[in-house]
Parts: structure tokens; sequence; C-alpha cells
């Protein structure tokens, strides 16, 4: 029996490739399914099933495709309604692959159709369970995302406490939780930066499991829940209902538009421009109207926060060779519209003649020297959590994830200085707030951490 865990950082999912005796299977695998069908042939073996833990909102599943490359059979709990073709597995039902076997246990709560997957090992010994979105590594899944009109975030969280108590901690201690998200997720609000654990240790230290009565657990878990991402419902429904094979969007992305073209395109279409350089790359030189966020950060869900129309057309600018990259982890999120972009990237741009913008951005050290002598009007695009925790004094909070209904926290003609932990999300803001007619921005470089490190006065409600 092999059991590998294939964790995507960018996202903190958790996809599962599990084979016995020749047979596989995969556990809410990624968009891109070619590592998986790489596993199998290097194994030697059949993938014979697509195990779907629940219609995911965080990311678009490789469940569809996976399928047409290999003719495996998609697996949903029987509470699942699909727009495709699926076997619905019930309550307790097993599957054969190899010498294990696979129980299947309903655990509504997180979503009505959420569904865990308890592995047997060859000896009928229970090895692991695959949790899915219903119990986290310290935390469990957020009950609000299937809330309805006749069903409430507090009903789910009632539902999620009895799906744990009934079908999940009854199992024996030293069985493995490989559940489908880490820390960084926003499917929850409390998870460990371990991406599994003992059932038993669990049972120790997890917060939610701890909790004394059904009320106590649906008061903590629904407490201090943010609103979730824009894109989650609609990732939801392209797992539901279909979407285009990857190929498609790879080819349609990775055409490479001279100067000319890609300034084309882009009045033409109406385009958003995504420049995924580095923060402090991007500032000196940009194409006018492009927002800058980072490829080398949690790219993805930030397109998702921040974009709300999933087929908006977007034109990239990347360092050379990671368009494929931008384009594969657009797709993970559903952004599906990728029309081009730039060949030769801004250096191409700026020999062909055109316009650029720039924004300003100066050290930690620049700015607590400026901060000595005048009132600035700062402004802080953490989180309220982050801000709350510790924030420098006078600075207001205008969190990144909201930033379209904070827009009157910034000044039109004072200048606005930006800082975020450590100089990522300050960028996006920026580029944002520039694209947006903003032009008195200076944007601090390093963020809060580098600013803490010189001598401005900051409030802390930190408990030592």
């Amino acid at each position: 029996m092999k059991v590998e865990q294939i964790y995507t950082g960018c996202l903190a999912q958790g996809a599962y490739y599990i084979e016995s005796a020749g047979e596989a299977v995969v556990i809410d695998p990624l968009r891109e399914v070619q590592p998986y069908l790489d596993r199998a042939k290097k194994d030697q073996a059949t993938i014979k099933y697509i195990l779907e833990t629940h219609f995911h909102a965080d990311f678009v599943s490789g469940h569809l495709d996976l399928q047409k490359a290999t003719g495996a059979t998609i697996v949903y709990g029987e509470n699942a309604q699909p727009y495709f073709e699926t076997m619905k597995i019930a309550d307790g039902q097993e599957l054969k692959v190899g010498k294990v076997t696979i129980k299947a246990l309903h655990t509504p709560g997180h979503t009505l159709e959420s569904t865990c997957y308890l592995l047997k090992d060859e000896n009928g010994k229970d090895y692991a369970i695959f949790t899915g979105d219903t119990l986290f590594i310290g935390d469990v899944g957020r009950p609000d995302l299937a809330a309805k009109s006749h069903l409430s975030q507090d009903d789910l969280a009632g539902l999620l406490y009895d799906s744990l108590h009934n079908k999940i901690l009854p199992l024996a201690d030293d069985v493995l939780v490989y559940p489908a998200h880490g820390a960084g997720s926003a499917c929850g609000k409390n998870m460990s930066k371990e991406t599994f654990d003992t059932l038993g240790h669990q049972k120790e230290v997890n917060y939610a499991l701890k909790a004394a009565t059904k009320a106590q657990f649906v008061k903590e878990v629904t407490e201090g829940l943010l609103p979730p991402p824009a894109y989650f419902p609609k990732n939801v429904q392209l797992n539901k209902q279909g979407y285009e094979s990857l190929s498609v969007v790879m080819k349609r992305g990775l055409q490479a538009l001279s100067p000319a073209a890609f300034e084309a395109a882009a009045e033409e279409t109406g385009a958003l421009i995504i420049d995924t350089r580095t923060a402090q790359t991007f500032k000196d030189g940009f194409v006018p109207r492009a927002i800058n966020i980072g490829l080398k950060g949690d790219f993805a869900p930030w397109v998702g926060t921040l974009i709300s129309d999933i087929q908006q057309p977007l034109l990239l600018v990347a360092d050379e060779g990671t368009e494929e990259e931008v384009i594969t982890r657009l797709s993970r999120v559903g952004y599906d519209n990728c029309i081009g972009y730039l060949a030769g990237g801004m250096e191409a741009w700026k020999q062909a003649g055109k316009a650029t913008d720039s924004i300003v951005s100066i050290s930690a050290t620049e700015f607590a020297n400026s901060l000595k002598n005048n009132d600035l009007k700062v402004i802080d695009v953490r989180r309220p959590t982050e801000y709350e925790t510790e924030h420098l004094e006078g600075a207001a909070n205008a969190p990144l994830q909201y930033l379209n209904d904070y827009m009157a926290t910034f000044a039109k003609e004072q200048t606005n200085y930006i800082h975020c932990a450590g100089g990522y999300r300050s960028m996006v803001a920026a580029s944002i707030l520039k694209a947006r007619g903003y032009h008195n921005l200076v944007e601090v470089a390093g963020g809060f951490a580098a600013i803490k490190k010189t001598e401005v006065p900051v409030t802390n409600n930190i408990i030592s």
C-alpha cells in the first residue's frame, strides 16, 4: 500500500494518491492532472476511482480531466448533485482498491454533501481518514458556505458537530488524519501549518474537538468568521457543472503578444492587466493601469479575492518562463479567460516606446524619518485581526480583501503611506489605487515587520 500526500503550498491544498496491487485512487485532485498520471504510470497502476470529498469552493478540481484521461469513476457522497455522471456512494459503503478498502463516511456540516474516506489496510485495520474540509489539523471546516434561507450557519455547525462526534471521533487514536487544506486556506480560521496528524493528538489540541457541548462548539466555530472570498460560489458551480479542459485554457492563455498587439487586445476586450512580477520590480515601471499580484505569494487566492468577475478577460505581464505557471495557477481558481501575455515582458514594452507608470516605494527607515516631524496619512492594509493585534499609532485599517469598501479611507489630496506585513499586499493595494486614479501614494517596502525595527510607535494588544 502506498499513500502519498500531494501538497500545493500556494493553495494550501492537499490531494492524495493511494495505490495497492496495481490499482489506485486519487482524492480531491487539482486541475492539472499529469502528476497523478505520472505516478500511476510509475507504479504500473490503473487509477480506478477519483474520490471527491465535496464540491470545493476554493479551487477547481481536476476530476473531469482525470476521468477523461483514465476512465476512472468519479465518486461523491450520495447527497451530491453534480451535472455529470458519477457514482453516488452510500454512507458506510466500501470500495476495494487492490488489497485495501476505502469506506465512505457521510459528514455533512461544511457542506451537505461532505464525505470523508476511511482507508483500511491489507489486514482490515483502520489506517487513515481523508477528511476533506470536515476536519483540519487544528480546526474544522467553516459552516457558513452552504448556508441557505432554511439552513443557517448555526444549523450547519450543529450538523458538523454530529458528524465529527458520530463518525470520526469514535475511530482509534492512531488513525492518521489527512485533510484537504492547511494554514493559509480560507476554508477554516485556525488551521495548523502541519498537513497531517494522528486523530488522538487532534483530540487533545484541536479547539473544536475539545468543546464540551454542541452549543459551545457552534459558538466557537462560527465566532470570528470573515466573509468568504467572492470566487468561492463560482468555483462550486464549476465543480458541479463542469469546465473547459485545461489544455484549451492553456492554449488560449499562452499567446505571446507583441507590445502593439498587447495594447490593442487590452483596448478591444477591456481586459484587466495582471503583472505578476515582484513588488519591488513592478514599482519601477509597469504598463499603465496594470494590477500587481505577485506570483511569489498567494497569487491565485488573491486573484479570486480581488477580481469579482471570473469571466473577466486577463492579459499578463510576467517574468520570462513563468507564463505557463501563471496560467495554471489562475485555472486552479477558475480564472480561465487569459487571452495572452506580453512577449518580451516590460523590456519589450519600453523598447517599443510605450508609456509606463511607477509607484513610489520607500524603506521603513525613510518612512520613520518622515514620520518624526510630520502628521502622515498612514493606511495599514493587513487583515483586521492583524491590525487589532498590533499596529502603528494613528494608522487606519483598510484590509486589502475589502479594499472596495474602504476607498473613502484614502485621501484625495494628502499623500497616502501604505503598508502591510511584508510588502506584498501593500503593492497590490497601491497598484489598484493607482489604476483608479490615485497618484498620491507611497508604499513602505518591508511592511510592518520592517517598520517595527525602527522607533515608530506601535499600539499592541498582545497578551504576554
